[in-house]
């Protein structure tokens, strides 16, 4: 599915996820993300991979959904819906204040979708994110006295 996903994407190339890999981060000692499955007979027809996020404007939990897909075959019977609709739920039963998640721009279909449910985006935002080289040059750069001086790990 997460290779499915990626194709649909456009990013096949760069799935680094092993099955090993996914089991370790579900299941293993500290699981720190979680996975809802949609299932169509004995076919996986989609899924929804997310994690807890915390507000400190509303000093609570809330989830993001990292990845939500419904393989095209399954398309169009209601499993994206039944999964976001469970995600919900939890968020409502657990106090949870967001539901959170990221659209790519050029996929028309999905924010029909999601305007579909009262969804919409956070236009004031922009996402950022730090990976390989400049990530590891940034980590390197922890502990100097000039980038922690007054800071403190609650970890």
């Amino acid at each position: 599915m997460i290779r499915s996903l990626a194709e649909y994407e456009k990013s096949l190339d760069k799935v680094e996820t092993t099955a090993e890999m996914l089991h370790e981060a579900l299941f293993g000692d500290s699981p720190a993300v979680f996975c809802h499955i949609a299932a169509d007979g004995e076919d996986v027809a989609g899924f929804a991979l997310w994690f807890l996020t915390y507000s400190t404007w509303l000093g609570r939990h809330g989830i993001h959904l990292e990845d939500l897909f419904v393989h095209p075959d399954h398309r169009g019977r209601g499993y994206g819906r039944e999964l976001l609709a469970e995600l919900a739920r939890i968020c409502v039963e657990r106090g949870y204040g967001r539901l959170e998640w990221a659209v790519l721009d050029w996929n028309t279909p999905a924010i029909e979708f999601y305007h579909s449910l009262g969804a919409g985006p956070l236009d004031e935002w922009i996402p950022y994110r730090i990976t390989g080289p400049a990530l590891e040059r940034l980590a390197a750069t922890a502990g100097s006295a000039e980038s922690t001086e007054g800071t403190r790990s609650t970890r």
